[in-house]
């Protein structure tokens, strides 16, 4: 099948290329013709591990180009999907201006019937406001599908290629059975494609994230009445988790969710059920829980030292999960922002995310190349990212690198036991024992 991709970021560029692996003609189209230079000069402008290397492999086989001429792009596919940026608008909603110019684009430059597909994570209603400015500039026949993605960062390409399930917005026969092709290949363990209405796939998505959410937020807020009344958060996440009904994922504390998702989906929703009549208390309350956790690590700190003018700490861990550099709404940046605010100095390691936290820092903080470097003469450590090689570090070495070894540990990788027999002053999320 021959398919266009409008916008090449994240969702486009994983999208495009796992369609093209299973067999299809994908061309991705973006405006920005930096980023489309480094592609085709088989440069990957964001790190998902796998992606580059399935890139080269498609594009070598002649399955997967990147042009800036959209309407090149766009006149032989037989599915588009819309894969640009929606960014949060003033007062939380989804500024769907450059989906609505995409959408008109794409109408201007179909020569036959066309699928278009609402890739981006957009409000309800957003798929009859694509149809309406697509009708507006062509008299072709196509249809609009809502078709939202459920990639995670750092496993999209296995999200991807084995969905726990496919959701389809679609109003025709026509659409459905074009876009049931097209992930047929993903589906043959017989993981379910959910076809509905467009505006049930479109909250769907919204759903989805919340509630993920609303799972990290409950579990920072048990974990802060663990260490309020000397329970261990850990004991008691495993005793909720082998509950069938609840389950192990998304029920570990830390300092807060971040990402391009959870934190603009959750406001997004609460402000489309405002405009509805209905407030979302209990997700207001997520958010309430998810910004005084991005906020704990420096209280904790402040606590034990008092003051924090003049002091140093290494941070590890800057994305706001392992397995990405992504930058957006993460964790560490209020951590950082916490101490430099309060007259600390900061040296960070992260190892793939430095170049996308300078954008963030520039020259306010130092930059570790490697984790031991970032301890140097240090009065604490903070971690705030759990990637794997920060989990079995070597103690002693840190010890001794350390000018005080404290460590607030926002992920919960160390023993708080282990820790302190180590001769570490160790701060965790809800452990007390």
């Amino acid at each position: 099948m021959r398919i266009a991709i409008i916008g090449s970021g994240y969702v486009g560029l994983v999208a495009g290329t796992c369609f093209a692996d299973s067999g299809n003609d994908v061309a991705c189209v973006d405006i920005d013709e930096r980023k489309i230079r480094m592609l085709q000069d088989g440069q990957v402008p964001i790190y998902e591990p796998g992606l580059e290397e399935l890139i080269k492999k498609n594009v070598k086989e002649k399955r997967l180009t990147f042009t800036t001429n959209l309407t090149e792009g766009v006149q032989n596919a037989q599915a588009v999907f819309i894969a640009v940026g929606t960014p949060e608008g003033e007062s939380g909603e989804a500024d769907l201006q450059y989906v609505l110019a995409a959408a008109q684009a794409v109408g201007r430059a179909m020569k036959q019937y066309t699928v278009v597909v609402d890739k981006s994570t957009v409000p309800v209603g957003t798929a009859d406001k694509v149809r309406e400015a697509i009708a507006k500039v062509t008299d072709v026949e196509f249809d609009v599908v809502s078709n939202p993605e459920f990639l995670k960062e750092g496993a999209a390409l296995d999200d991807f290629f084995k969905p726990d399930r496919v959701v389809i917005g679609a109003d025709t026969e026509r659409a459905r059975n074009i876009m049931g092709e097209l992930y047929a290949p993903f589906v043959r363990t017989e993981n379910p494609i959910l076809f509905m209405d467009t505006r049930s796939a479109e909250l769907t998505k919204y759903a989805a994230n919340a509630m993920l959410a609303t799972r990290i937020s409950f579990m920072n807020d048990i974990s802060a009445l663990c260490e309020k009344v000397g329970a261990d958060v850990d004991f008691v996440r495993k005793g909720l988790g082998a509950d069938k009904r609840i389950g192990y994922p998304f029920l570990f504390p830390g300092v807060g969710y971040g990402g391009s998702c959870f934190p603009k989906d959750v406001k997004a929703l609460v402000t489309t059920a405002r405009e509805y009549g209905l407030e979302l208390d209990l997700l207001r309350a997520v958010e309430r829980t998810n910004e005084r956790q991005k906020k704990l690590l420096v209280n904790k700190a402040v606590k034990h030292y008092g003051t924090l003018e003049g002091k140093k700490f290494g941070v590890w861990g800057l994305a706001f999960k392992p397995k990405t550099d992504d930058m957006r709404e993460a964790p560490s940046i209020e951590v950082i922002e916490g101490l430099i605010g309060k007259g600390a100095t900061v040296i960070a390691h992260d190892p793939v995310a430095a170049h996308a936290a300078k954008r963030v820092f520039g020259d306010r903080i130092r930059y570790a190349e490697l984790p031991y470097d970032a301890l140097e003469g240090v009065d604490g450590l903070f971690v705030v990212t759990e990637w794997n090689e920060f989990r079995h570090p070597d103690f002693a070495r840190m010890k001794s690198l350390m000018k005080t070894p404290v460590v607030f540990d926002g992920r919960n990788i160390f023993q708080p036991a282990r820790m302190r027999e180590q001769g570490f002053t160790y701060f965790g999320i809800g452990r007390n024992k």
